[in-house]
């Protein structure tokens, strides 16, 4: 199965259960993928470069704070979860979710070697 199928699959289980997709972290292979469909996969989500395929959702959690998860694009299910407090600045929420990414990064790109 293709990573955009994945994806796919992955953005209609999440949006099951309440989440947005916010955020798509794209490698340039499925940039490429993307570039030859003519749907709209991701919706009005933010796509970015990276070294690896992962969907940033979020959605609302317990007492006005906000979940986001980040999940690797790949049949095996991973994902990073952080809550954050209403009272978070933008600035701290971001550096946050950079951390993630860079956790996220080490895991895909040991998980390919």
């Amino acid at each position: 199965m293709g990573q955009l199928n994945i994806a796919k699959d992955i953005i209609a289980v999440y949006q099951r259960h309440g989440w947005k997709l916010r955020r798509v972290l794209l490698s340039p292979s499925l940039r490429d993928e993307l570039a030859q469909q003519d749907d709209d996969v991701f919706g009005d989500a933010v796509l970015l470069d990276s070294e690896f395929d992962a969907l940033w959702f979020a959605r609302p959690s317990h007492g006005e704070r906000e979940a986001w998860e980040l999940r690797l694009v790949s049949e095996q299910a991973y994902a990073l979860f952080e809550a954050f407090e209403a009272n978070e600045t933008e600035e701290e929420r971001e550096e946050v979710r950079r951390e993630l990414e860079h956790r996220m990064r080490d895991y895909a790109l040991q998980s390919k070697a």
